[in-house]
């Protein structure tokens, strides 16, 4: 069985939203001063270089992808145990992220608020509602599942999957916007964490001026790393 068979066998493929959604994009959040040839350059780099890191993590072994969320968990957790009455977003895995739905089991058990980001519509932020195990799941935009009867909540730490990052923080995700347009709207502005495999850093995103970087990057091949003077590591 390829990972890719075994995204689809587990469901994760179910849920697996498109690689780009630069189209979904509306003109405010595109709008910003910026040379528009510049800007359609980037574009067209992040699309590629997009479907190049998503193939190159689908083709990771099982094992290799299991070792690293568990490894990802372990740092999380020096994270998150710093902070005082954490409310954590996570991410429901697809198309080879890191899954970390054991890690947000044990979070629950510990009584530590766990929650999923919902998308209610194209150039609006996230909302979070509250997750546990048992917790019958809706399928949102994309048949993304977040939890159907789940109370909205304010996360004061935000993971957010990457496609790819690099050395400033800068993410690379599929194109929304979703998580930057969240992250600028939240005050007080909560702990923002990167969470990819190791192959997903690369030399730089381009950052544009709507990207927010990262307070972390944590890939599982190294301790969690704080970047820049954002954060002090643990």
């Amino acid at each position: 069985m390829t990972p890719a068979d075994e995204d689809r066998q587990d469901g994760s493929g179910t849920f697996a939203s498109p690689p780009c959604f630069m189209h979904e994009l509306d003109t405010t959040y595109t709008s910003l001063e910026v040379d528009p040839v510049a800007a359609q350059d980037v574009a067209r780099w992040r699309k590629a270089e997009r479907e190049r890191l998503i193939a190159a993590r689908l083709a990771l072994g099982i094992g290799e992808r299991e070792a690293n969320a568990k490894h990802i968990a372990q740092s999380l957790d020096q994270i998150v145990s710093t902070c005082a009455a954490p409310v954590v977003s996570t991410y429901w895995p697809f198309r080879g992220e890191p899954d970390l739905r054991s890690w947000m089991a044990i979070l629950h058990a510990r009584g530590i608020c766990v929650a999923l980001p919902v998308v209610l519509a194209k150039g609006q932020p996230l909302q979070f509602r509250e997750w546990e195990p048992s917790a019958p799941l809706a399928r949102g935009i994309w048949g993304i599942p977040f939890p159907a009867n789940g109370a909205i909540v304010v996360p004061n730490v935000v993971i957010a999957p990457v496609v790819g990052f690099d050395p400033a923080g800068f993410r690379l995700g599929y194109g929304g916007g979703f998580f930057d347009r969240t992250l600028a709207g939240l005050d007080p502005k909560p702990i923002a964490i990167g969470i990819g495999h190791p192959i997903a850093s690369i030399p730089t995103i381009y950052p544009q001026p709507h990207d927010i970087p990262m307070d972390w990057i944590v890939t599982g091949s190294h301790p969690p790393r704080a970047v820049a003077s954002r954060r002090d590591a643990p």
